[in-house]
């Protein structure tokens, strides 16, 4: 039986969600990544490539033909315009191929994760009719200096760098407020794990 339940799994940067997602697949919970669907669509001989060519020219790509993800990152973070232009480009592209996955998911439910779902879902008009009915929103929240520390340890970017982004997100509050469910990841692993057990175990006994 094809899954009937989608599960978005959202949070801010550093929060932990693809330590929630792995956590969900081990259970054998199909999980379906935005962000690893536009990295296969931007990749050498993605979907995508033509028309981002096309669009912004030939400077942002590398030398095997792919994104280069990093320049064109920091490119719409300082340009919301060029921000525009690619969300324009990727954004369809992604629900599509996010559609055709999900619609292949088994029972219980799918978990799909989506970093920047509340931003991009925040207007009636831009809610869901191409990615199918969503059932809950999985936020996994922590303290925002736990987030500043975490980027910062893993990626080597200052303070500022951290909060510039974190600024471009939707605050903890309007996540919070949005959650159906929510994960506190202030703690260990161990603690985020049995959050997601007893998530899971009332996910597929609803």
């Amino acid at each position: 039986m094809l899954a009937k339940r989608v599960i978005v799994l959202t949070g801010g940067i550093g929060s932990g969600k693809s330590l929630a997602a792995d956590h969900f697949a081990a259970k054998g919970i199909t999980v379906v990544d935005a962000d690893a669907l536009s990295r296969q669509l931007t990749a050498p001989g993605g979907a995508a490539i033509a028309a981002i060519r096309s669009a912004m020219g030939p400077q942002w790509f590398r030398k095997d033909g792919g994104l280069d993800r990093d320049r064109v990152r920091a490119l719409v973070f300082a340009d919301p315009s060029a921000r525009q232009q690619l969300e324009a480009i990727l954004h369809p592209m992604i629900r599509c191929e996010a559609q055709a996955a999900l619609a292949l998911a088994p029972e219980p439910y799918v978990i799909y994760m989506v970093p920047l779902w509340i931003e991009t879902h925040r207007s009636p008009m831009r809610s869901r009719p191409t990615e199918g009915p969503v059932e809950g929103i999985i936020v996994v929240d922590c303290a925002e200096e736990t987030q500043i520390q975490r980027v910062m340890q893993r990626s080597g970017l200052t303070r500022e760098d951290v909060l510039a982004i974190m600024a471009t997100q939707a605050s903890r509050a309007e996540r919070q407020a949005n959650a159906t469910h929510l994960l506190n990841n202030d703690g260990g692993i161990e603690q985020l794990a049995q959050q997601i057990d007893a998530l899971h175990q009332q996910l597929i006994h609803s």
